[in-house]
Parts: C-alpha cells; structure tokens; sequence
C-alpha cells in the first residue's frame, strides 16, 4: 500500500483527490493507497446524519470561517481540525463487506495507538475507537466501484473543546478524547503517521 502524506489541506481539496484516486484504483491504474491529512476546521455529516445533532447555529459557525460539509460516507456528524490525523485508505475490496472493513480499520486504529501506550478498543454495537469510555477516533466510509474511500479521523492533539457543538456521532451524552489527553503530554504526528501507514499495509491487504 502506497501512503502518501497531504499536509494540511481544505476538505473539498481532499475529497477531490479522493475521489480521483477511487477512479484509478477502480481502474487498476495505482495501487492501493492510504492518503494521510490534516484538515482546518471543518465539520462533516454523512449521508444518514442528522442536523440536529450540531449544537450551534449555522451563522456562528459562518462568522468563524468554520464550513459544516454534508458528504457520501456513513455515520453522523463529526468535527474536523488541527492536531487530528485523519487517513482515506484507497482499497479495491475482492467482496464489498463493509462491516468487516471498519472493523478492520478499527483494529488497524487500535494497534498503532497501542505502540504508544494507548489503549485502543472497540465498543458491540458501535463504530470507531474508544479509549476508555471516551472516543479517541471515528470512521465512516464509502466503497464506489469496489474501492473505498473515506476513512477515518484520530484525535493525536486535538482541541476537543470543538466537539462541544456536536452529539458526537450522533450519540448524545459520548465524550472524546485524545492521544495527548490520555497521555498528559504533546504527541509527534509523524510517528503516527508511520505506524498507521504500517498497520493499514499489514491489515488491509488481505481484504483486496
């Protein structure tokens, strides 16, 4: 799997890329790929979300230059920013079983966090990782043509005062948290990186 880091990049921009990655992979044209990036504020609902579940009114988030993106992937809403790792792995599946996919992501998620000390788990009945009782990352997803896209989105540093807008996921009453939270101290984003680019060449190339 080839993984190639965006930086810091506009939602838009990315899922552009995204989108034009899913039409090569479908093509045969590049081979698997996990895109790795950072996104300004931003928050997300997938296809199923529900408006009701973000907090604070439209104009405020006007004003603080902070767009809400309605988008192809499942789940609900979700909080986008600086100090979160999010990764759309680009992976032609040889059978479209979305449920074994996430919760390979979810493993994937949870044995990168864990090289760091970070208890990672997943909860019966829910997607993403939870630490504790708290969230540590989301995921949703979309496949097209047999790839998917999409992906998902770790808290390493986080300002998680920005999930206060939102039911976080659609789920009243969770809370998340972060890498840096957990760990009371600052988080390199590199090595995560690397060990996420790793584990996803580990874990999802068995689903193709």
């Amino acid at each position: 799997m080839e993984k190639v880091w965006l930086g810091e990049m506009e939602y838009r921009q990315a899922l552009e890329i995204q989108l034009d990655h899913v039409e090569r992979r479908a093509r045969g044209k590049i081979p698997d790929t996990l895109l790795l990036v950072i996104h300004p504020h931003v928050y997300t609902l997938g296809r199923g979300g529900h408006e009701s579940n973000l907090l604070v009114s439209s104009d405020l988030l006007r004003k603080e230059g902070i767009p809400v993106e309605r988008v192809s992937r499942g789940g609900d809403i979700t909080y986008h920013g600086p100090g979160q790792l999010v990764g759309y792995p680009i992976v032609l599946l040889a059978q479209p079983d979305v449920h074994r996919y996430v919760r390979a992501l979810e493993s994937v998620l949870i044995d990168a966090i864990g090289r760091f000390g970070v208890p990672g788990r997943s909860v019966s009945g829910l997607t993403g990782v939870w630490t504790g009782e708290k969230k540590i990352a989301s995921i949703g997803i979309a496949i097209r043509r047999r790839v998917t896209y999409h992906g998902f989105a770790l808290n390493v540093n986080t300002d998680l005062s920005y999930f206060r807008r939102i039911h976080l996921c659609g789920l009243k009453g969770k809370k998340p948290t972060s890498m840096s939270e957990f760990l009371g101290k600052p988080v390199a984003m590199e090595p995560i990186r690397d060990a996420i680019g790793e584990e996803c060449w580990r874990q999802l190339g068995g689903l193709a």
